[in-house]
């Protein structure tokens, strides 16, 4: 019985354990920027924001899926290195909000997504900045809440991007530069690594480049992300003043951040397939992306350039070695001969000539010595006239 009891008692606990690791800690931030900390498994999610559970694997971290922006019906699912959300147009559904590198995106959304209309002129403020300020209230007021969400994100994975292309930057320069000057294991050692953290961010922003650009060839991948435009335009109008995104709309004024300098005073007719104000926004963070590459680009020809001007100081050092054994080699030969004649008269064979002839010894050791060194000299003169050896 107590055996029954316990095994019970572990099921249960086991179970418990199980539906707990199961939950995954969300932030749910609406158009106020007001955030409400969830814990949330998959299924509630799904039934959340009404989104397929292949489209929900996209943000699982434990699967490693390329950088996405993906539109859907009711909601943008948007997996970009650390960020991993899901944008419907009333709220934003941001995973792992307690990480360090999510916690500064939480604290922009929650001072972006708010509309400019909340913030109001104080009585001592004086008429201009009011007026700005109206202008501002209107441009941002009519850019849809996903997009809002949407440009923090791009503008959050763009500027990490390059503040660790800069840093890499910073490191990878010095360390090649010192290569140059002075070639070692550990030198080498340092330039390797920081080859291989240039290749792994290189892929990471080519993947976010590459999404970008993607969007960016398709109208109807655009459109499909224009979540309050399909909203009002499948539900009547209410009554709380908000902006009208539908494809009825006449005219609308393009009040993108972006593109704020250029069309503040532009009015556009709107069609069906209208991707302008989406187009700009992902335009922008495109060539910043760009950029970002760019930078890369150099450095890795920079890199390159150091392994050309390495790999000639190393064919020139080999070249020298060789012609230091060539050297030697001559001198071994004219060596070979000095010690073939004193073996032939070190040979115990009787012999006349040698008799009455007491100057003999000298005069041979003369003549070898010579005829030795006029072996060496003109077997370096044939290798200087042949471009065999430096002169």
């Amino acid at each position: 019985m107590i055996a029954l009891e316990m095994a019970v008692r572990d099921e249960t606990q086991a179970q418990a354990n199980k539906k707990t690791a199961a939950l995954r800690s969300w932030i749910s931030l609406n158009q106020d920027g007001q955030g409400t900390v969830l814990d949330l498994d998959k299924y509630a999610i799904m039934r959340r924001v009404n989104i397929h559970a292949r489209d929900l694997r996209l943000l699982d971290p434990l699967l490693s899926y390329p950088s996405t922006i993906l539109g859907r019906e009711k909601v943008i699912v948007l997996n970009l290195e650390h960020i991993k959300a899901i944008i419907t147009a009333e709220e934003v559904l941001l995973r792992d909000p307690f990480d360090d590198n999510v916690l500064p995106i939480v604290e922009e959304l929650q001072r972006r997504l708010p509309p400019a209309s909340a913030n109001f002129n104080g009585p001592g403020e004086e008429e201009d900045s009011g007026l700005q300020k109206d202008v501002e209230t209107s441009e941002d007021d009519d850019f849809p809440f996903e997009f809002r969400a949407l440009e923090v994100a791009l503008e959050a994975i763009c500027t990490s991007l390059d503040a660790c292309t800069s840093e890499l930057e910073s490191d990878a320069y010095p360390a090649l530069d010192e290569l140059t000057s002075k070639i070692s294991s550990r030198n080498l050692d340092r330039v390797r690594k920081l080859k291989s953290a240039m290749t792994r961010l290189t892929n990471r922003v080519q993947k976010v480049r590459d999404e970008l650009e993607q969007l960016l060839d398709d109208d109807d991948d655009m459109a499909d992300l224009y979540l309050s435009r399909k909203l009002v335009g499948t539900s009547p109008v209410s009554d709380s003043g908000a902006p009208n995104w539908s494809f009825a709309s006449p005219s609308i004024t393009i009040g993108s951040k972006v593109c704020r300098t250029s069309r503040a005073s532009v009015t556009t007719i709107q069609e069906e397939n209208d991707v302008e104000e989406l187009e700009m926004l992902l335009e922008a963070y495109f060539m910043q992306i760009e950029g970002t590459l760019n930078k890369l680009t150099t450095l890795r020809e920079y890199i390159d350039d150091t392994e050309d001007y390495i790999n000639i100081q190393l064919d020139n050092h080999r070249n020298q070695l060789i012609q230091l054994e060539l050297f030697l080699s001559s001198g071994t030969v004219c060596v070979s001969i000095y010690s073939l004649v004193a073996a032939i008269f070190g040979m115990n064979i009787p012999y006349t000539w040698n008799e009455n002839h007491e100057h003999m010894f000298k005069w041979v050791v003369i003549a070898t010595g010579i005829v030795g060194a006029s072996i060496f000299l003109f077997i370096v003169s044939y290798a200087r006239h042949k471009g065999l050896v430096g002169s």
